[in-house]
């Protein structure tokens, strides 16, 4: 525990929260706006969830998002709790956003400025000029649809999906992402550029809808940005945040399961230890597929039955290898803050990961080099890394992680070596995570990377409701519910979550099920 006081007091209505990640500590923050006494409870020791990081010698590896490409969602949460968030967090816009590498030698760098992208389609290839500036044209109607019209709105009610649904058959929803590229541009290199980013929320770009075309509109819009720090920090003054209202953050309390009284309504948790944590209101932000088998097991289910569960198409598994080098800052002065290394396949490969369940000999990775931007990720004159390459879920059972393990990691870093020479001889401390530790750190159904798969029907009405079908004053944030995963969206859907949750003067006491 973090010695913070067990329960908020002052006899204000209660609400709980599970889990410590980026969207139940934003949840977190709005209640306590609201009137709430908010107890978090998180099973890691840091808050953050897969937003968290590790320290090894020196080293800080951020286990998970390292990017912000919305700031102002998060300068409305830090305002509806009547701070700055700029006060607290050092967010840095970053040129180039990111460099994209082929095994050909060819390269597109993505950067802010319409003018500056264009010259850059233009040196790859020229004939793309105006299909790239129709697709962005696209992206900004999708955009206005998929992410101000659906993104920040409940999508509890069937008819809230009904309203956008003739704006979606205009916008071709039905079409992949990926098809819709190649719609735009010939180049199969700008097609990657403009399609893959799906799989940054755990999609594949050849069978999510087009609608995902929006993320390109947030980069030119928006920008990408870097928390210094990392998002380890953004999470860090979200728990402080948190305990200034007089709430509190518990890490290292697992909950066991949800309390259901008589009339399906939550009534509080209770913890591995025995302890009873009671409260009016309880926002899980649990994965879906743990919070209606697990922490409400035993109660039978109207919507998410275990067959029902048993049917969702989860996000892909990931291998992201942490790691150290010594004495290497201003070596590889071309390896950038962020670089996707593209393998000689890109359908090929990603049918391998989503649909044949096989661990491919190619792989492609993204390359994260913090230090770049953060000299304080690093001892002075050493660089912290992290390669992450998509694999294969759990459910598909095709791979022993237990033998895979050190056999992929030398593929990686023998692919690494290819930009990085001498790199295995630079090598300091190192951590991994494959998908049986997301199964077991962050309790991930199938050891997948960011819950369900954003297909059309897993999305919006379809994904699991921020206000649960199956008790009462139970809701749901995060990765695995509405609108979905990624930092703007678990962030947005707090702002969802916390919306439909009444202000604290009028919820009545409960009736003491599981009083402390």
């Amino acid at each position: 525990m973090d010695g913070s006081p067990q329960t908020p007091a002052g006899g204000r209505p209660r609400a709980v929260v599970i889990g410590a990640g980026l969207g139940g500590l934003a949840t977190a923050m709005r209640l306590g706006a609201k009137g709430y006494a908010v107890t978090v409870l998180d099973r890691l020791d840091v808050p953050g969830g897969r937003g968290s990081a590790l320290h090894r010698e020196g080293h800080r590896f951020d286990l998970g998002p390292t990017i912000v490409t919305v700031p102002a969602l998060l300068r409305d949460l830090w305002a509806a709790t009547g701070r700055d968030f700029d006060a607290d967090v050092d967010l840095r816009p970053l040129d180039p956003f990111y460099e994209i590498r082929w095994e050909d030698g060819a390269r597109f760098t993505m950067r802010p400025g319409a003018e500056a992208m264009r010259e850059e389609v233009r040196r790859l290839s020229p004939g793309d000029v105006r299909g790239f500036e129709r697709f962005l044209r696209d992206a900004e109607r999708r955009y206005g649809i998929g992410f101000v019209g659906l993104g920040r709105r409940p999508m509890h009610e069937a008819r809230e999906m009904l309203k956008v649904l003739p704006a979606f058959g205009l916008l071709r929803a039905d079409r992949s992402i990926a098809r819709h590229a190649a719609r735009r541009v010939r180049d199969p290199r700008l097609r990657f550029a403009l399609s893959f980013h799906p799989l940054f929320i755990g999609g594949d770009p050849f069978r999510v809808t087009s609608i995902y075309a929006l993320v390109s509109h947030l980069e030119a819009a928006f920008g990408v940005h870097y928390a210094m720090g990392g998002v380890a920090r953004i999470a860090q003054a979200m728990a402080r945040a948190v305990r200034e209202d007089g709430g509190a953050v518990r890490q290292g309390a697992t909950v066991d399961r949800i309390l259901v009284d008589g009339r399906r309504r939550a009534a509080g948790v209770l913890l591995d230890t025995g302890e009873r944590v009671g409260a009016e209101v309880v926002v899980s932000n649990a994965d879906p597929g743990h919070t209606y088998d697990r922490l409400l097991r035993g109660l039978p289910k109207r919507r998410w039955t275990p067959a029902r569960l048993g049917g969702l198409r989860w996000s892909m598994g990931l291998f992201v290898l942490y790691f150290g080098t010594r004495g290497t800052r201003g070596m590889w002065p071309d390896v950038g803050h962020h670089t996707i290394l593209n393998g000689p396949r890109y359908a090929g490969l990603v049918r391998d990961i989503f649909r044949r369940g096989v661990l491919a000999e190619d792989m492609s990775l993204y390359l994260h080099r913090p230090s770049v931007t953060d000299p304080s990720v690093a001892p002075e004159g050493d660089d912290t890394f992290y390669a992450l390459a998509p694999v294969p879920h759990l459910g598909h059972d095709a791979c022993d992680w237990e033998a895979a393990r050190a056999p992929f990691r030398e593929r990686v870093l023998g692919r690494l070596e290819r930009i990085m020479p001498g790199l295995r001889d630079r090598m300091g401390p190192e951590e991994c995570l494959a998908p049986p530790d997301f199964r077991d750190r962050y309790l991930s159904p199938m050891g997948s990377g960011f819950s369900i798969e954003p297909r059309i029907l897993q999305s919006a009405w379809f994904r699991p409701h921020n206000r649960s079908e199956e008790v009462e004053n139970l809701f749901l944030v995060g990765a695995g519910t509405h609108p979905g995963a990624g930092v703007p969206g678990v962030i947005a859907g707090a702002e969802v979550t916390a919306g439909m949750i009444p202000e604290a003067a009028a919820v009545p006491a409960l009736a003491g099920l599981a009083a402390e």
